[in-house]
């Protein structure tokens, strides 16, 4: 009898890959409820984890600070977030790796209506919802963005908050305006009297989210880590090529009822609304020289802001964390 549960515990522990039976490994992914990790969320929904070999348990965060200290703590095996906290905790000695790319950021200004606001520079002396101060939305906002409107960041009165807070606070007219990424950017445009006066995305792209491991969970587990990030890569190909689909999948993890009401369209199917943000956005498993030498400019501009200190005062080398073996691998 215990030889038989052996065997049938071993059973239950294989997949047919390729038609070849392949063991089921468990595997931990920390990911943040927006539109950047799409992903994460779109490979663990469509069953993609599995067809790889992998049973991965999904798990939300709600900072990039938390999730890499969990990264660091080992209690994940990799995590998709922006990669500015994996920068200031390597400044700092922690054995962090930026493995692949995830998103290209696309963060909207959206402001009300009535509150007088054309163009950036118009934000001056007004209220700002946006995210955790050092996040790299965070920033960006105060690096590129407002610097690039001459304005400094005392100018501007921002709150970090988050995307699902930022909404509420313009409905409720708390603050004058928000940077928000979607699909926050499209549901305020959707459900509030406010309208998109800038997107970044289109102006000064950069690498927002990407996927990071520890070193030590990288040399221990190579080869599991890669398949994930096979799935993901299916994943961004799922959501390039058939966005209707994949948000039939996921729009419930951002919009809980079927629904959204809306002050212009009425009542809108949230798939619906989740395909256009799709549809909005640029998803890539390759990370270009050009988005490592972005990485490597907000790298620049944490430590000018004061927010990334190095032992040696000298500037934080972005490529001394990004292993890309196995984006030369998959020959990406």
């Amino acid at each position: 009898m215990k030889l038989k549960q052996v065997l049938m515990a071993s059973l239950a522990a294989l997949t047919l890959v390729g038609g070849n039976a392949m063991a089921i490994e468990k595997f931990k992914i920390g990911y943040l409820r927006v539109m950047d990790d799409a992903q994460a969320m779109a490979a663990y929904e469509a069953g993609l984890y599995k067809k790889y070999g992998l049973d991965v348990e999904l798990i939300e965060f709600k900072s990039g600070t938390d999730l890499v200290k969990a990264i660091v703590g080992g209690q994940l095996d990799t995590g998709v977030f922006g990669f500015t906290n994996a920068v200031a905790w390597a400044s700092k000695g922690a054995d962090l790796k930026v493995i692949s790319g995830a998103q290209l950021g696309y963060h909207a200004i959206v402001v009300r209506e009535d509150a007088g606001i054309k163009t950036v520079a118009d934000l001056k002396g007004k209220t700002l919802a946006s995210q955790a101060e050092g996040s790299t939305a965070d920033v960006v906002l105060k690096g590129v963005v407002l610097k690039n409107a001459g304005l400094k960041s005392d100018d501007v009165n921002v709150l970090g908050v988050s995307p699902q807070v930022a909404v509420q606070s313009l409905v409720g007219k708390r603050v004058d305006a928000a940077f928000l990424f979607e699909p926050q950017a499209r549901i305020a445009q959707l459900v509030a009297p406010v309208k998109q006066i800038y997107e970044i995305g289109e102006v000064w792209p950069f690498p927002c989210m990407v996927v990071i491991t520890s070193g030590d969970t990288l040399r221990k587990r190579r080869a599991a880590v890669w398949m994930s990030l096979d799935a993901q890569r299916d994943a961004i190909e799922l959501l390039k090529k058939k966005p209707a689909d994949a948000a039939k999948m996921i729009a419930g993890y951002f919009i809980a009822e079927p629904t959204l009401k809306t002050l212009k369209h009425g009542e809108m199917l949230r798939e619906d609304v989740i395909r256009d943000a799709i549809k909005s956005q640029t998803f890539a498993a390759k990370l270009s020289d050009k988005d490592q030498n972005r990485m490597q400019e907000i790298a620049d501009i944490l430590q000018q802001q004061g927010s990334l200190k190095t032992r040696d005062g000298k500037p934080f080398e972005v490529r001394s964390i990004i292993d890309l073996s196995w984006q030369k691998d998959r020959k990406l």
